[in-house]
């Protein structure tokens, strides 16, 4: 069984070894002892603050199998993104030149360069390593998030989006960039990607181009990207879109990967959800539900098949499943089915 928790301070190479297999382009898991240790000092630290107001925390869990220990993945919420960081982001829209006179009239794209989502809810940093890959474990992953969205409002926007990694090679090469990097910048994606992870953004400022791009000036391999999810990624995009994600016209400057939102009390997973009392007991229900306990510094998820008594609104749980959430009878727990 794998369980959702907050990550802990002894969690180091555990998430040092998820950042090492996500490979280039996760750029909120940086190969970089630092930083990964300042993202789990902050994780504890936001946890510790009990919030009721989105501001600048940071909360990141990790999946852990209840048998061996091993921790499976991670995956994370920013409460308010942009606060303390500049966020940028690109937005296409549409630029009209007509002449009456010369009877033309094109519609052309343009990239505008901006800070648009400052303050929204990001999902983020979800990462399951290859050997969990399977069964319910991905929707766990990615949708325990929504019932932590769902059971503590208070502690995020009204607005929830997410970043989906755009094209790149196996050595870490964005088309996207490549064109930006021989107009604007002289440095590689990689490295690009990498500062940007460890806080240090400074250079977009200085070197992005404050003015609308036009898309039909870039070159064909940069166009053909834009908005483009990478193979690897196109998993959690499905998830997200059935969850009722949808575009906006948003993208990542460094890979023009799409950015994804909805609005918090419109995510299926939310809406579908309710809240009912633990009855540790035995029961034959198949019905796979995905379950939260009520304890935000001490917060679990998991899934299981859960029994559903819905005139006593009592959730029939297992003794195991009852520890894996640190819950006991009577105690309240939120449910979705998956």
């Amino acid at each position: 069984m794998l369980v959702i928790r907050p990550i802990k301070k002894t969690d180091f190479d555990a998430l040092m070894l998820c950042a090492v297999e996500s490979g280039h382009g996760f750029t909120s898991l940086p190969v970089n002892d630092e930083l990964i240790q300042g993202r789990i000092d902050h994780s504890v630290d936001s946890f510790g603050r009990d919030a009721q107001a989105p501001g600048t925390e940071g909360y990141l869990m990790v999946a852990e199998d209840t048998e061996t220990g091993e921790i499976a993945g991670t995956t994370g919420i920013e409460a308010a993104i942009g606060m303390d960081n500049p966020f940028y982001s690109y937005h296409i829209s549409k630029v009209v030149h007509h002449s009456r006179r010369l009877n033309v009239h094109n519609v052309v794209e343009v990239l505008t360069f901006g800070n648009n989502y400052t303050g929204a809810t990001e999902i983020c940093t979800l990462f399951l390593r290859p050997e969990f890959r399977g069964g319910l474990n991905g929707k766990l992953l990615s949708k325990c998030r929504f019932l932590m969205l769902a059971q503590f409002p208070e502690k995020f926007s009204d607005v929830i989006f997410a970043e989906m990694r755009g094209v790149s090679d196996e050595e870490g090469n964005s088309p996207f960039w490549k064109w930006l990097k021989e107009h604007f910048f002289s440095i590689d994606f990689t490295l690009a990607d990498y500062l940007t992870g460890i806080g240090q953004k400074g250079f977009i400022a200085d070197l992005m181009p404050k003015l609308p791009i036009y898309v039909n000036l870039l070159s064909d391999e940069a166009r053909a990207v834009i908005g483009q999810v990478h193979e690897k990624t196109r998993p959690a995009l499905r998830l997200l879109e059935k969850e009722g994600f949808t575009r906006r016209g948003y993208v990542d400057i460094f890979d023009a990967g799409p950015t994804v939102e909805c609005l918090r009390q419109n995510i299926d997973s939310i809406r579908r959800s309710f809240t009912a009392r633990v009855k540790i007991a035995e029961h034959s229900s198949a019905q796979d539900y995905l379950i939260c306990n009520s304890d935000f510094q001490n917060f679990r998820a998991t899934t299981a098949k859960i029994g559903v008594d819905e005139e006593r609104n009592e959730a029939l749980i297992s003794q195991e499943v009852a520890d894996a959430l640190s819950v006991k009878n009577g105690d309240n727990v939120r449910l979705v089915s998956v």
